[in-house]
């Protein structure tokens, strides 16, 4: 799996989203002339959804960094970030061309210049920063308009005011806790799959909605009285979300992480047991079939233009596929399938990666648990029990528990250092 930043804790600190780090594109998206400073480069794409009007950059209001801005007028559908270094950032803009009177404001800020290079599809911003102790760097869609936003944002310093402000002074020590602190993982998103008048998967009298529903509520109330750690249901009664909203739920809520939840079925009755899945092309035919039932939800959706974008098969899924939010998401997906082999007594059919579209909108470390076969009748007996409900949320739980240590184990060396 590939590194961001060339440290796992780089990849620990999110909360604007949604962020998709893109570092299998890097090296194929620069074309036609290049240049740091002012000025239009190459021609625009023949293909477009939107036209980018001017870069300009602000300072933010809490002092702690800058954020760019790439005005639009009209809605870009996907990009991504990569950080090929510390002092380069990537933004790649998908089906969007530059305006003919594009106005190129002045770096400022950490971004000593920048260079704006159209190719066939795409749009790569590069901007070059300024040595910046602790920069991230994190773009999302504008709340109020159909701008792209990059947030280049910096943990407050040792002797920052709003550390000494919080402790009653003190020096270092204080202002690493106060930028600790802020990023620490204080948020999961849990996601019951299915609701309403999608049932989901349903055998041997038992709904998959309602085991997701069951397990998701367990799991909450786990996380807040154990953790201390806030949860935000994208359901907490029988009500159809749509695929897209639950992710964009996730990223408005500023979670750390997202845990889909559903139970499996299959034509074979005597299958059986617990599998995790990350987002990434899968690799095998059972995983392709887990994938497409269901992603089949939008079929009862109202717009399933909303995924007009999402290409198994393309470009945008495989960039996903390599975006700095998957080894975090393998990562979780395996201390999961470790639990619920252990204590919760499932047989593990292994982490495994297939394109799910609920995962897709998540910009955060986002995994989906296939809990169980309803479609096997033991199994379905211990998905609608009480008993297998909350084993399984105790093993999920202590999953969250152990990826957290590491989290913040993981930033607490990345703030000392």
């Amino acid at each position: 799996m590939l590194d961001f930043v060339g440290t796992r804790s780089a990849l620990l600190v999110v909360c604007l989203a949604p962020l998709l780090a893109n570092t299998a594109c890097a090296g194929s998206l620069v074309a036609g002339p290049a240049g740091w400073g002012g000025g239009r480069e190459g021609a625009p794409p023949a293909v477009s959804e939107a036209s980018i009007t001017r870069v300009s950059f602000t300072a933010r209001a809490d002092g702690r960094g800058y954020v760019v801005r790439l005005h639009a007028d009209g809605r870009i559908g996907a990009y991504s970030v990569d950080r090929p270094s510390p002092e380069v950032v990537e933004l790649v803009v998908f089906r969007a061309r530059l305006a003919p009177d594009l106005r190129r404001d002045e770096a400022a800020g950490p971004v000593r210049s920048y260079r704006v290079v159209p190719a066939d599809d795409r749009i790569t911003f590069t901007f070059q920063l300024a040595p910046t102790p602790a920069l991230q760097a994190q773009a999302y869609p504008d709340r109020d308009s159909d701008d792209l936003l990059l947030a280049l944002t910096t943990a407050p310093a040792p002797s920052a005011p709003v550390a000494q402000a919080a402790t009653g002074g003190g020096g270092g020590t204080a202002g690493a806790a106060v930028g600790q602190e802020h990023w620490r993982l204080d948020c999961v998103v849990i996601d019951a799959g299915h609701g309403g008048h999608d049932g989901g998967a349903t055998y041997n009298g038992v709904r998959e909605k309602d085991v997701a529903l069951g397990i998701a509520r367990r799991l909450g109330t786990l996380i807040q009285d154990r953790l201390g750690v806030r949860v935000v249901y994208t359901r907490s009664d029988d009500r159809f979300i749509t695929l897209d909203e639950r992710g964009r739920m996730a990223n408005r809520s500023c979670g750390k992480l997202f845990i889909s939840i559903h139970a499996n079925a299959a034509g074979n009755e005597s299958a059986h047991g617990a599998e995790t899945y990350f987002l990434a092309p899968h690799r095998t035919a059972s995983a392709r079939e887990v994938m497409e039932r269901e992603n089949s939800v939008v079929a009862l959706e109202s717009d399933p233009g909303l995924y007009a974008d999402f290409d198994a098969e393309g470009g945008i899924m495989r960039a996903l596929a390599f975006s700095a939010y998957q080894q975090e998401s393998q990562t979780l997906a395996a201390l999961i399938q470790e639990e619920l082999g252990g204590a919760a007594g499932r047989t593990s059919r292994g982490v495994k990666q297939a394109g799910f579209l609920v995962l897709w909108r998540a910009s955060m470390p986002a995994v989906l648990v296939e809990t169980g076969f309803v479609s096997n009748d033991d199994e379905a007996r211990y998905l609608a029990s009480a008993a297998g409900q909350e084993a399984i949320a105790g093993a999920i739980y202590r999953a969250v528990r152990a990826y957290k240590e590491r989290y913040e184990r993981d930033l607490r060396l990345s703030i000392r250092n």
